[in-house]
Order: structure tokens, then sequence, then C-alpha cells
């Protein structure tokens, strides 16, 4: 697992100019940005939760992000993912994105991989980073990313949207994981994606926001609001719960 450094570099004046109205709340200090200045967060999947949470994480400052995704752009993707354009169709998400990223924020590194994660580039991507942000729809890709963060310690925010409802919950610390809460033999249903079941444009761009926000406690404040709780948004009533869940006596993943 990486640490963050002790001694982030010094932030040029354009750099204090580009943060200073977060630099001016109360809980924000230098420090604050410093620590997210030199972190290092992969994000698996650069739909519709990965885009946005992308870009706000560029624009908060975090210096060192990597984005993974196969996918080439639909014109269906333009509905909600917020980091492409019409001209933009047919071109991987991952390059398309991160060249967005580098225009908006010059004074981070963005790396873009044109793949899809697997066991062997997980184990290789995943020990590099403070924190992995998944908003993937692939069940098989969600269970693996639970496995590698608990195998190498690295902690894990997770967000999901479909239709009019969206979640998100926190791995790291010993806690309880993904499979604890959806059990492998019960979560085999891959017809909920947006593919098959739609999804309405803001939902995943709120629970984008979410988990861009919770990153930005998790690395800069370092708060855990949702270890080891799983959060509903109801799109519908615009009202959300909270859940505690504890660890499976019989988890495959983060009790063996």
């Amino acid at each position: 697992m990486i640490q963050l450094s002790q001694h982030a570099k010094e932030l040029s004046n354009d750099e204090l100019h580009f943060y200073s109205r977060q630099l001016l709340l109360d809980d924000w200090d230098f420090e604050a940005q410093q620590k997210l200045k030199s972190s290092h967060v992969l994000i698996v999947g650069a739909g519709g939760i990965g885009c946005t949470t992308a870009l706000l994480l560029a624009r908060a400052g975090v210096g060192n992000i990597t984005i993974i995704d196969h996918d080439v752009i639909e014109i269906s993707n333009l509905q909600r993912q917020m980091g492409f354009k019409l001209e933009d169709v047919g071109q991987p998400k991952a390059s398309v994105l991160a060249h967005q990223i580098q225009q908006i924020n010059p004074y981070i590194r963005v790396n873009p991989i044109v793949s899809k994660l697997d066991k062997c580039n997980a184990a290789d991507l995943i020990p590099q980073h403070n924190l992995v942000l998944d908003g993937c729809d692939q069940f098989a890709t969600r269970y693996l990313v639970n496995d590698m963060c608990i195998k190498h310690e690295v902690a894990l925010i997770s967000a999901s949207a479909i239709g009019l409802t969206g979640q998100m919950f926190m791995v790291a610390q010993n806690s309880a994981c993904y499979a604890c809460l959806f059990p492998m033999d019960q979560s085999n249903d891959e017809q909920l994606r947006c593919t098959d079941s739609g999804v309405l444009s803001t939902t995943p761009n709120v629970m984008a926001s979410l988990q861009a926000h919770h990153a930005l406690l998790y690395l800069g404040l370092g708060l855990t609001p949702l270890l080891g709780k799983l959060m509903i948004w109801n799109a519908r009533t615009m009202q959300q719960r909270i859940l505690s869940f504890e660890k499976e006596p019989n988890c495959m993943c983060c009790q063996t």
C-alpha cells in the first residue's frame, strides 16, 4: 500500500490561486491541499460515475489520477457521461477523459489505461494507489476490485447508480467488505445495468459527486463517514438512508 508523502511538494502560486476557494474553508487548510496533491487515486470505469468523479477530483487538486476503462464512447453515453462530446464518439473513454482533465488542471498527472481490469493488472495497479474509486457496472469487476483492495490494504469507495436509485459504501481498515454486503452467490443478476434497465441522467452524477466528496474527505482530512455503512439514495423522493453492515462470518474475501 502506497503511503502519502510526509513532505508534499510545495504548491506553486498558480496552484494556490487555482484552489483558493477551498483554502478559504475553516475545515480545509494548506496541509489538506498538499495531501491531495501527493495522493494517488485509481478510478475503475470512465462511465456515468467515473467521468464526473474524475473531473471533480481533478478540479479539487488530487495530484495523481489513474483511469482504467476498455470501452469506447457511444452516442448513448452522452446522456449522462459528462466528460464526452459528440465528436468523441468512437474514441477510448479513458484517453478522452484524461485529455479533458489535463486541459482543466495542468498541475496534476493523469494516467489513462485503455484496458479491462483483470486479475493481472489489478494486482499491479491497486497497490500503487492510496484509494480506489469503483463506479463500474460489472459485478465480476466489483468483486475483483474488492478482493484486491482487501488483499493490498487499499481503501475502496464504491458507488453505483441504476434507474432512480444510487448506492455507495466504503471498505477500509479491516471493515466489512463488498462481498459481506452482497454475497457472490446472491448477486448473479447481470441485467441490473444501465444498458438494460435504464438510468436518469442525473442519478449517476449525483452519486459521482458524493463519491468524489467522500474521497476528498478521506484524502485531505482522513475522514471515513461511510466506513462499514451503506448509503442508499432515492432519486424519486430525494431521500437517503444510511445502514450499518457488519462482517459476514463466512465471507470468502475478508475472512480468509
